[in-house]
C-alpha cells in the first residue's frame, strides 16, 4: 500500500488510509453474538478502535514519521536533519518539504508527550 503520493513541491500531499468505521462495525457485530469467553477481548478491542477514530490525521502521520526514524536507529529530536533523512530513506518519493513536515508531526507528538498532553492507545 502506497501511503504517499508526489504533486508539486510546493504542495504536500500525504493520504491517510483510514478503516477504523469498517473495522468498529466488524467487532460490534461480533459482540452482539460473543460468547462469555470471547466478549472480554472484543471489548477491549472495541475500546481500543475507538481511541484510533480519534486520532487525527497528523497523529497517524507523526507516528509513521516517528516509527521510521526509530527503525533507522536515529536519536535525537525528530525533526533533526538525521531523523528528515530517514524519513526521506523510508519512503524515497517524499519531497524534502513532505519530509521536513513529517519530522515536525513527528516533533509535536514528541513535545505533547513531554508534556504530558499524548494520547495512549
Amino acid at each position: 500500500m502506497k501511503l504517499f503520493g508526489r504533486e508539486k513541491e510546493e504542495e504536500f500531499t500525504v493520504l491517510v488510509v483510514r478503516e477504523a468505521d469498517e473495522v468498529a462495525e466488524a467487532v460490534d457485530q461480533a459482540l452482539r453474538t460473543a460468547g462469555p469467553e470471547e466478549r472480554p477481548g472484543l471489548e477491549r478491542a472495541a475500546v481500543l478502535l475507538a481511541t484510533v477514530r480519534e486520532t487525527t490525521d497528523a497523529e497517524l502521520r507523526g507516528n509513521w514519521a516517528r516509527r521510521k526514524i526509530a527503525e533507522a536507529g536515529v536519536k535525537g529530536r525528530a525533526d533533526s536533519v538525521p531523523a528528515v533523512k530517514a524519513i526521506r530513506e523510508a519512503e524515497p518519493g517524499l519531497s524534502l518539504l513532505q519530509a521536513v513536515r513529517l519530522s515536525q508531526e513527528a516533533a509535536a507528538l514528541e513535545d505533547e508527550e513531554r508534556d504530558g498532553q499524548g494520547r495512549t492507545a
